[in-house]
């Protein structure tokens, strides 16, 4: 089951960071291409025209190594930087997690906001603790998941607020013994309370047991 993710990543050890930080384009659009070296990756970097961020001044940041111009329209400029990474960035990253781009990273003075498709919950789950072990953090924005048979909610019965809260749920360790999230930190993502998480949860998993089982659930209580 792959799954297609969308967070923020917080840290100003990320790589292009600081670009926005000092010579503070609004953002950075920038795609991923060519590692060298554990430490040292190719990005292709594209800012509006109106920054005005020349050559000279992103070889004067030091984590730039060399920068090339690839091409300019009436709006945008291209380079291609060759960025060091920091020690812990290349750890973090250096495991193969399975996790490809659906579309270019955005860069802001605070990190970097990512689409990515994962091979599964586990492969991102492995993703989000290898970045928190090294001091970035991970914010989840959205979750979606799709089945080999592309299982659609109207075979599942599932609401969309109920996918959404049991994907979180399972990213996030909620299910796991023992737990690695509360409630409590579960509903604060969601922006809703707590008591309303617990009613989605309950009510979902009990969509997807009565589907799996082919049972209707009963109106009325059972007797003892």
């Amino acid at each position: 089951m792959t799954i297609t993710t969308e967070f923020v990543l917080r840290s100003s050890s990320l790589p292009l960071v600081s670009i926005a930080n000092t010579l503070q384009p609004s953002e950075i659009q920038s795609t991923h291409a060519l590692c060298l070296q554990p430490d040292v990756q190719i990005f292709s970097v594209q800012f509006d025209r109106d920054d005005s961020i020349s050559e000279d001044a992103l070889l004067a940041l030091d984590e730039v190594l060399e920068v090339d111009l690839v091409g300019e329209t009436p709006d945008k400029i291209v380079y291609k930087l060759t960025v060091e990474l920091e020690e812990s960035v290349s750890q973090a990253f250096a495991p193969d997690f399975e996790g490809a781009e659906l579309r270019p990273t955005i860069v802001t003075d605070e990190g970097w906001h990512e689409t990515k498709v994962f091979k599964d919950y586990e492969n991102f789950n492995a993703f989000r603790q290898s970045c928190e072990n090294h001091g970035i953090s991970l914010d989840l924005i959205s979750m979606s998941s799709e089945s080999a048979h592309s299982v659609s909610s109207s075979q599942d019965g599932l609401t969309d607020r109920q996918r959404e809260a049991l994907s979180l749920a399972i990213s996030r360790g909620y299910y796991e013994s023992p737990r690695q999230v509360t409630a409590d930190e579960l509903a604060a993502e969601l922006g809703i309370s707590q008591p309303s998480l617990s009613s989605l949860l309950r009510r979902g998993e009990r969509q997807l047991l009565t589907s799996a089982l082919g049972t209707q659930p009963h109106i009325n209580t059972l007797s003892r």
